[in-house]
This record gives structure tokens, C-alpha cells and sequence, in this order.
């Protein structure tokens, strides 16, 4: 351990779903260490309620899509330089990033160069069986060990010289499997028999840019044919007031939520969601919550997307299943008539896809688990030990 018998903990999240994963973590460092570790680096809100102070803001960071981070190349470079001095001058036990790998990598790349002995993990494997499968033959050189969500996923990496572990998904610890549906029906007025229909729009700008007028407008419709449905948009710091000015301009009746217990109390008096792709597809799984995936880039994005994305879905159930138990309503399918009749469906539970759906979600609540240990402390542990190796490789 260091001079003050600390810990020194880098991390590094780009996004929210990375600062969730790093701030759950942090708790599970502090468990198994107590007082004697430290966080610098870069993350968001729930990372900063751990005690880490960021470096700087990582709204900076969310940025989505092969064309729209273009105008941000400079930005993005300037922080990569930040991040590294900072590094320099911490001296921490260890870096870890944690997802985005296009921005994580150039990091990772940096620093090798600078040969600190400081050992380099990257905590969320990139999708290589998606795209990019070259990717998987030259992390090796920029990483030590890479901390996978996924069982399938260090089959892809292991050929290729680099370390990969197993740890679990954090979304099976998600406080929305023990959150209580009455607290949060009381709290926003909404009665026992009122259905709570909750909408998901994204965590970055340019995806709420694209869907969220589509949802609202899907809202709408559903609105127009039953009054008595409740609407909740949980949202994130980095995209709040956009999400906020949509809805105050629709006019429609929609709580937009800001705190996690609400977020999470929302998905446990659901009975029915829209989400946009991504993290959180898993969550309402776990939660049961009946829901569909929507979708929409640019097109000159999905045009690269279909030429290089080697995979039938994109949403995570339905690719851990290997079929389609979610719907995938993705560019020209992601309409607001669609979006409500397939939620209508989910509503009223009136064909097999519910029952199709209840039957998965179960499944992928088994294959995401691993071990005693929650994924956290898993990679809590992997973690300690490798410091530990690498501190006596070095004594």
C-alpha cells in the first residue's frame, strides 16, 4: 500500500451507466478495505455521492454516434491530456476506466507510452462480437486485465495474450429489485389502480434529441385513449433540462423524475416501459417490467451500422437469449404509432408476447449472476489481488 497506507483508486467513467457501475464499486472497495482507500479521477453524481471529487464534468464526455463526436475531437483530446497529468501526479495503485473503450483506449495508450508500472484495467468489455472484432487482438498492449459484465464475453479476449474476468452484472444489484411501489405512488399522488407507463429516453443528448419527440408523441396517443395512465420520464443530470422543456412544451401530463429511489420506484409500480437502447433494458428485465427497445441515429450512422455491426439485435436480453423476447423498434420502425400499440399490448397483457416476455426475463436474471459475491465486490477483489501481485512483482 502507499506511504499513508492508502489505496490510491483511479477511475475513470465516461458516461452514467459507467458512473453507476464505478460508485457501486467504490461501496465495495470500502467494504472490504474500510478507511484505507482513496478515489481520484473522472465520474458522475453517484460517483461523487462516494466521495470521489471529479476532475472535470463528465457531461463534457456524452457525446453519441460516429458522426456526431466529430465537432468534439478537440474537447475530448484536451481532457485525455488533463486526465493524464493528473494521473502523473496522483500516482495511484492502479487505473481503471470503466466502458466507453474509444475514449478509455486513448488513456490507456498514453500512458503505457509513459511506462509508470501503474497496473491498467478496463472495466466493461467493448462489444467485439458486435463490431470491431479487431479490437479484441490488440487491447493486450494498452491493458492488464479486462473485468467483463457478460459470461460469453473473455472467450473473445483470452486467445489474444489478455487477462479477462467474469465478475457479473451489476444490474443484478439494482435497488430497483427491493424498491416499494406504494412509497412512490404516494409520493406523486398515483392511485392504487392507476397503470404507470414509464418512459426512458436516454442518458445523452443527441439520443434524447432523436427519440424523446417520438415518445412524447407516442404519449400523446396513448393519452388520447385512456386517461386514467400515469406517465413518468426518470431522467440524469447531463440530459434534465432538455427533458424538462420537452415535456413542459407537449403539454401533456408527465412526472419528470430526478433522484434515483424515484427512478427506481418507478420501475417497481410499471406495468409497462419504453426505453431507449442500452443498459437499462436489463434493468426493467430484472424488474419484470414488460417494455419495448427503440432506436435512431443519423442516417449516415445506422448506414455504418448495418455494414459493420455483425449481430441480429442490439438490445442486451435479446442477444444473452438469442431471440427476440424484447421488441426492437430501430430508425423508420421507431414510430410513435408503433411504439403505443406495442405498449397497449403490454398494457392490457392481451397476446403471448408478456408471457413470452416473463419467461426470458427470468433467464437472464440466472445468466447475468456470479457466484456468492455481489458483481461488485467480485471486481473489488480481482482488483485488490492484482495491486497486491503487482506491488510484490515489483519489491
Amino acid at each position: 500500500m502507499t506511504s499513508n497506507n492508502k489505496l490510491k483508486i483511479y477511475l475513470i467513467a465516461g458516461e452514467p451507466s459507467g458512473d453507476l457501475l464505478g460508485s457501486r464499486f467504490m461501496r465495495a472497495m470500502r467494504r472490504k478495505l474500510g478507511d484505507k482507500v482513496e478515489f481520484y479521477g473522472v465520474g458522475g453524481d453517484t460517483m461523487e455521492k462516494e466521495g470521489l471529487t471529479p476532475l472535470f464534468d463528465i457531461s463534457d464526455l456524452a457525446v453519441m454516434g460516429l458522426v456526431e463526436i466529430i465537432p468534439s475531437i478537440p474537447k475530448i483530446l484536451g481532457l485525455i491530456n488533463q486526465t493524464i497529468n493528473n494521473i502523473k501526479t496522483v500516482k495511484p495503485d492502479v487505473v481503471i476506466t470503466i466502458d466507453s473503450w474509444s475514449f478509455s483506449e486513448r488513456i490507456h495508450k498514453k500512458l503505457r507510452k509513459l511506462k509508470l508500472g501503474i497496473p491498467q484495467v478496463h472495466y466493461v468489455a467493448p462489444q467485439v462480437w458486435a463490431w470491431k472484432k479487431k479490437r479484441a487482438q490488440t487491447m493486450y498492449k494498452y491493458i492488464d486485465l479486462l473485468l467483463t459484465l457478460f459470461p460469453y464475453e473473455p472467450k473473445y479476449f483470452t486467445p489474444y495474450r489478455l487477462r479477462a474476468e467474469f465478475v457479473g452484472h451489476p444490474v443484478i444489484e439494482s435497488p430497483a429489485l427491493v424498491a416499494d411501489s406504494n412509497n412512490f405512488r404516494r409520493r406523486y399522488n398515483i392511485g392504487k389502480d392507476e397503470k404507470v407507463i414509464t418512459v426512458l429516453p436516454g442518458s445523452r443528448k443527441t439520443e434524447v434529441s432523436k427519440l424523446l419527440p417520438d415518445f412524447l408523441n407516442a404519449v400523446k396517443l396513448l393519452h388520447e385513449q385512456d386517461g386514467s395512465y400515469r406517465f413518468v420520464i426518470p431522467t440524469v443530470k447531463t440530459v434534465a433540462a432538455s427533458v424538462k422543456s420537452a415535456v413542459k412544451d407537449s403539454g401533456l401530463p408527465i412526472i419528470v423524475l430526478e433522484n434515483e429511489a424515484d427512478r427506481y420506484g418507478a420501475f417497481s409500480a410499471s406495468c409497462a416501459a419504453i426505453a431507449a437502447s442500452g443498459t437499462v433494458s436489463l434493468e426493467l428485465a430484472i424488474c419484470g417490467v414488460p417494455h419495448i427497445i427503440c432506436y435512431k441515429v443519423s442516417p449516415l450512422t445506422a448506414l455504418l451500422a448495418k455494414h459493420f455491426l455483425k449481430i441480429q439485435f442490439v438490445n442486451l436480453p435479446n442477444i444473452l437469449l438469442g431471440r427476440e423476447i424484447v421488441p426492437e423498434l430501430l430508425q423508420e420502425r421507431c414510430i410513435p404509432a408503433n411504439i403505443a400499440g406495442y405498449t397497449k399490448h403490454f398494457i392490457n397483457r392481451d397476446n403471448d408476447l408478456y408471457d413470452k416476455q416473463q419467461e426470458g426475463f427470468a433467464k437472464v436474471k440466472t445468466i447475468l449472476g456470479a457466484g456468492e459475491q455481489t458483481p461488485s465486490e467480485n471486481a473489488a477483489q480481482i482488483i485488490i489481488d492484482l495491486i497486491t501481485e503487482n506491488k510484490n512483482a515489483h519489491h
